[in-house]
């Protein structure tokens, strides 16, 4: 969730490995088709044929270890600043990673890496997904993950924020671009992470209230070591409600697709630690940070029924 905004870049410095890990709540939704069955109308006349209806197909069965996985989103899913400053680590990646210290999805998956491909851009808004669920059809994988919302919500002000329905309709159109070319490919869907809580973390730690004050997620964390304010309490709230907007939008649309598992919440309800974020900015997740992003994934994708 890197912030393209041209306000600065946090300072130079090193990740350490304990940086601060969210604490999940683990929620998954599967979403399958309804049965319907005979028609249960009053009795037919003696001899008249009886009139059924044609049974639907049933619901696509869930594979819960997946061979291949594609990986969409922003910077949360490259690693951004996970490893050195201001670059990206796909190797700590928790979705498509090859360290063993975060333990990737790919990994857990027993994913080999010629079939593992993370098509996420640090930076990204929602209206690029479409075209990084286009690059990842063209793999045919049996699994792609979204992570991905943090930017829309991270500008320099509330009202440049992404409006919700352009959100929604952005992830619904990435849904549709996947189908028309990999139909069979399922999608587990991240929820946008809770970036105030990244605020309550940070915003009375002199390292990181200095280093948001280059840019990081403007909206939410501008103005983080002033005395706090009832308009900055205002504009948190507004990005807040937002971000609970976009999960929203997420886990509606993917409640109406086949092969779709919305993560219920988990990661959004996750109380990050100071363990698990990324030292260089205090707000990207660092090794320990991807780590547990990978542990909540993997718990999702390979319970069956998803759990609840």
């Amino acid at each position: 969730m890197r912030d393209d905004t041209p306000s600065g870049r946090p300072p130079a410095g090193r990740v350490r490995r304990g940086g601060l890990l969210p604490a999940a709540t683990v929620a998954l939704v599967v979403f399958a088709v309804s049965c319907g069955g005979s028609d249960g109308g009053a009795p037919h006349s003696r001899g008249a044929p009886a009139e059924t209806r044609p049974s639907p197909s049933p619901s696509p069965t869930w594979d819960t270890g997946p061979d291949s996985l594609a990986a969409l989103g922003d910077s949360i899913t490259r690693a951004f600043d996970a490893c050195s400053l201001l670059e990206d680590c796909p190797e700590a990646s928790w979705a498509t990673g090859a360290s063993p210290e975060v333990d990737s999805l790919a990994r857990r998956l027993g994913v080999p890496a010629a079939a593992a491909w993370n098509h996420a851009r640090s930076g990204a808004l929602m209206a690029e997904l479409p075209a990084q669920a286009r690059k990842a059809a063209a793999h045919r994988p049996e699994l792609v993950t979204v992570l991905i919302g943090a930017n829309d919500a991270c500008r320099p002000t509330v009202e440049r924020m992404t409006p919700v329905e352009e959100f929604r309709a952005g992830f619904t159109e990435a849904l549709r671009t996947l189908r028309r070319s990999s139909p069979k490919t399922q999608v587990y869907v991240a929820g946008v992470p809770d970036l105030e809580r990244l605020w309550e973390l940070g915003r009375s730690h002199p390292v990181a209230a200095r280093v948001w004050q280059l840019g990081i997620c403007p909206s939410m964390l501008g103005g983080a070591g002033a005395p706090d304010t009832a308009a900055a309490a205002e504009r948190r709230a507004k990005v807040s409600a937002r971000v609970e907007a976009y999960n929203a939008a997420l886990a509606e649309v993917c409640e109406r697709a086949e092969r779709c598992r919305h993560d219920g919440g988990a990661v959004h309800g996750h109380r990050f630690t100071a363990r698990e974020l990324s030292s260089w900015d205090w707000f990207h997740p660092g090794p320990e940070g991807q780590r547990v992003l990978a542990e909540i994934a993997h718990r999702q994708i390979t319970a069956e029924p998803p759990p609840v």
